[in-house]
């Protein structure tokens, strides 16, 4: 890891690599009443990373940021305008048959599934598809409908459930031939919290057990959060971010937060000696000082507590939908 929170890798060290990988469009929009113009749009600007076997990565974005084109072309559905990926050493335009064994896709806003079947067709069609043995079919259908509790589903058309169960549906449907990398598309996107604490659990499991790598990207932050030891933030094409969440704090400049409860209300606190703090909220005893997340909180509480009446403090770290908020409103200033 480097100094600044980002994370630097070596060649040959993933199990996932992009190197320059690029992917333009050309579009066709209106500039007359009669005319239309060609433009090229570069979705995908020049990204490299690695991800290693059995890591859990975020790759997250505002839309039309390039995530779903990147997945496409990790998958094989879309060819790369330039640069290099390899997926397992498998070129995925090239080799999109021999990957398609060792990877599983879960599009949130789309289904693999037979809409008019019920769900335990759909599984059974898997199983022939990808050729997975009998009995190693039948321990994973039993163990992913176990975790992600579709025993009451299986015989129920496709089209009857909800979103939440179409959803862990698809999740199970992605892997039940056993994938060594599982890419999620916004896999809780209109999900309960019941369905998507389910879910997340049943993600924490795959990844511990199993040593499945998973690249998730989701607009729902404590889907990161919650699951993701590393986090890639992308806008425009272009990787902006790659490391640790702690990192991604440091380098949106995000702040923390210090609450402090005294014996008495008092005017906002005033501490001379500890620069970048300040008050930015009073309720009665209570008040709330922000000072820049790379700052320790021992010298400004030291502060606090020898110079006002403390009955209790506490240290709230930095939302993570702000930080990336702040990166994306520098950027789109820059």
């Amino acid at each position: 890891m480097g100094d600044d929170g980002t994370r630097e890798w070596a060649a040959g060290d993933g199990f996932i690599e992009l190197d320059g990988l690029e992917k333009v469009f050309d579009v066709r929009r209106r500039a007359g009443r009669f005319r239309r113009e060609r433009q090229r749009v570069r979705a995908v600007d020049g990204i490299s990373f690695r991800v290693a076997r059995g890591e859990m990565v975020g790759y997250i974005g505002p839309n039309g940021a390039g995530k779903s084109t990147t997945i496409k072309m990790l998958t094989g559905i879309l060819t790369p305008s330039g640069g290099r990926v390899r997926i397992a050493g498998i070129d995925p335009a090239r080799e999109r048959t021999r990957l398609a064994s060792r990877i599983g896709v879960v599009f949130g806003q789309r289904t693999m599934l037979w809409w008019d079947l019920p769900l335990i067709d759909s599984y059974r069609l898997a199983h022939r598809m990808y050729r997975v043995p009998d009995a190693r079919f039948r321990a994973n259908l039993d163990r992913c409908v176990e975790l992600l509790d579709l025993g009451d589903l299986l015989k129920v058309p496709v089209r009857q459930l909800s979103l939440g169960q179409r959803m862990r549906g698809d999740i199970a449907a992605a892997l039940l031939h056993d994938p060594d990398v599982l890419y999620l598309d916004e896999p809780t996107i209109g999900l309960d919290v019941i369905s998507k604490t389910r879910v997340r659990e049943f993600l924490r499991e795959l990844n511990r057990d199993r040593g499945t790598t998973v690249l998730l990207t989701t607009h729902d932050l404590q889907d990161i959060e919650q699951l993701c030891g590393r986090v890639m933030v992308i806008d425009h094409g272009r990787l902006l971010y790659d490391g640790t969440t702690a990192g991604l704090h440091e380098a949106g400049g995000g702040e923390r937060t210090l609450v402090v409860d005294l014996e008495r209300e008092t005017p906002p606190l005033e501490l001379p000696g500890a620069p970048g703090a300040r008050v930015v909220r009073v309720e009665g005893t209570r008040q709330y000082l922000a000072f820049p997340a790379t700052q320790s909180a021992a010298p400004l509480v030291a502060r606090v507590a020898a110079a006002y009446p403390l009955v209790d403090l506490s240290v709230r770290e930095p939302d993570i939908e702000s930080v990336i908020a702040r990166m994306y409103g520098e950027r789109a200033g820059a």
